[in-house]
């Protein structure tokens, strides 16, 4: 019994080498994360830090997976500006 299978849906499995340093980027993003929240807890500014790099994953996540930077300048933009805002505000409060 033979199956037939398009030729696109391998080239979708494949990924690219962007996507694939971005992947390695936010496991060791992740990574340090999870060290500074479980080493360094006792620190001033670490929920500060560990939001700021949640943040970074964000917008790697954004801009590479959900291609974001194909998007019109305006939303990109935005987004950078409510990251900006959210970040002041969570440090206000903390």
């Amino acid at each position: 019994m033979v199956i037939i299978i398009p030729n696109f849906i391998f080239s979708i499995l494949v990924m690219q080498k962007k996507d694939i340093y971005t992947l390695v980027g936010l496991i060791i993003l992740t990574i340090i994360t999870a060290l500074f929240a479980t080493t360094f807890n006792s620190m001033k500014y670490v929920s500060i830090i560990i939001l700021t790099l949640s943040i970074v994953k964000f917008v790697l996540v954004a801009f590479q997976f959900m291609e974001l930077k194909k998007a019109h300048s305006f939303w990109k933009a935005i987004m950078i500006i409510y990251l900006a805002i959210f970040l002041i505000v969570i440090g206000v409060v903390v």
